[in-house]
């Protein structure tokens, strides 16, 4: 039961920065200066973007979580918070697969870390520093499992 009240929560919270973050970012359609350097979704569908019609609905995230952060990164956190908590839920009988599980969700973690190394906004060095700690959090906690199983399990 307890799990449920956690996964509701974790998704209102969700569902809440996720519609925050759409309204603070769509402050670039006012904003052409940094349609250049901040509509990499548009840029993919559309080329170089001339006009606000071409900016996709995407892209308000990637200008909110560079230049308003607080609900990109609640985002990023429920939504991290909820993919752990569905891992839990289901392989949690299986103390060794939890721990792959949340080793390959660290080097994930990891591997996004690197898109937003070199970042020169605020934003940017935060999301880093986020994908860095939740990173070294998933894989210490994967080896703390994995090694508590074998542990407990002698004949491995």
């Amino acid at each position: 039961m307890w799990i449920i009240i956690q996964f509701g929560l974790a998704a209102i919270l969700l569902l809440f920065s996720t519609l925050a973050a759409w309204y603070e970012g769509s402050a670039i359609l006012d904003n052409p200066l940094e349609w250049k350097h901040s509509t990499p979704f548009s840029q993919m569908m559309y080329g170089q973007v001339h006009s606000k019609s071409h900016i996709s609905q995407l892209d308000y995230f990637v200008y909110s979580a560079k230049f308003h952060p607080f609900f990109p990164i609640i985002m990023a956190i429920s939504s991290l918070y909820l993919l752990i908590l569905i891992g839990y839920y289901f392989l949690k009988p299986q103390n060794k697969k939890f721990a792959c599980f949340l080793f390959i969700l660290g080097g994930g973690l990891f591997l996004l870390g690197c898109f937003f190394m070199d970042s020169t906004t605020t934003g940017g060095k935060i999301f880093f520093y986020i994908w860095l700690v939740s990173g070294s959090l998933c894989t210490a906690t994967a080896i703390i499992t994995y090694f508590q199983v074998l542990n407990h399990n002698p004949r491995r």
